[in-house]
């Protein structure tokens, strides 16, 4: 064998246990993030006898369904779900509807105010919704929208992150576009509909899932303003399943848990091609 063969057997070589050492990586942190809910799956298929018995069973001995049935009608979860998917879809509308039109003039038009409103809206992006709850309780309370619809959705239909990314993403898109269709007679809003929303399909998909899953996780919100149970939404459900499982029912509190789960699993599957596209596209543009 030559001195040439055996320097690139061993870069081949060198090459390879690399590549297994990196999927070996790879393999072990994609362990650890899915454990929670690897352990989550198995626990709500298994009955409470084989949850308690001691060493813990890592995997069902038989496929039991009855901890999601339980779940599914001790709180109502379908009610619970709709609830849920109502409130996210209208969020996600509403923050991707602003955030268009107010991305776009600040992007696009020069008006008095501009830079003190666009740092106005900046600032929000300081305040976490823990600070700001207590004196949106108030305002809500007020208005008489507490335990309603209105209540759980109004403060949420817009987000200062939705405007920012749009607008940046609109500042990327030639000016000469722009000059071409003021050119033709292209109003604004024409130009808005027909020329930058057909250019920002991919940005808007993935802040329309990130927008709808936000909302579907929200916790804390739902929590102080909404009391009736026909009005909770399915991650009040969870919190529900503890109050009749004195006795910790774990496998149950695991079977509502992966119920609520699984639509955003679906959701971002489904959705995945375009969020993951869209913040590529803005990633190089930036």
């Amino acid at each position: 064998m030559t001195p040439s063969i055996r320097s690139k057997r061993r870069f081949f070589e060198h090459r390879i246990r690399a590549a297994l050492g990196w999927h070996l990586l790879y393999i072990v942190a994609s362990l650890l993030v899915l454990m929670p809910v690897l352990v989550g799956l198995s626990i709500s298929m298994q009955p409470r006898d084989q949850i308690f018995t001691y060493p813990p069973s890592l995997f069902p001995k038989t496929l039991y369904l009855a901890n999601y049935a339980d779940a599914w009608r001790l709180v109502n979860m379908g009610r619970l779900l709709a609830n849920s998917l109502w409130a996210s879809l209208i969020v996600m509308l509403g923050k991707l509807l602003l955030g268009i039109t107010s991305g776009y003039a600040f992007s696009h038009f020069e008006f008095k105010g501009k830079r003190f409103l666009f740092f106005a809206v900046l600032f929000t992006l300081m305040l976490p919704l823990e600070v700001r709850v207590v004196p949106l309780f108030e305002l809500i309370s007020q208005l008489g929208w507490a335990n309603t619809y209105t209540g759980l959705v109004m403060p949420f239909l817009a987000s200062a992150t939705t405007t920012f990314l749009i607008m940046q993403h609109f500042k990327t898109i030639p000016k000469e576009l722009k000059e071409s269709a003021d050119m033709d007679g292209c109003g604004p809003l024409r130009f808005l509909i027909r020329i930058l929303l057909p250019l920002s399909g991919p940005i808007l998909a993935g802040l329309a899932t990130v927008n709808f899953l936000s909302m579907w996780n929200t916790y804390l919100w739902p929590l102080m303003i909404i009391n009736a149970d026909n009005l909770k939404t399915a991650q009040l459900g969870i919190k529900m399943l503890f109050s009749p499982a004195a006795e910790r029912e774990w496998g149950l509190i695991m079977g509502g848990t992966i119920t609520v789960v699984i639509p955003t699993l679906l959701i971002f599957m489904l959705s995945q091609r375009f969020f993951v596209k869209g913040i590529a596209t803005q990633g190089i543009k930036e």
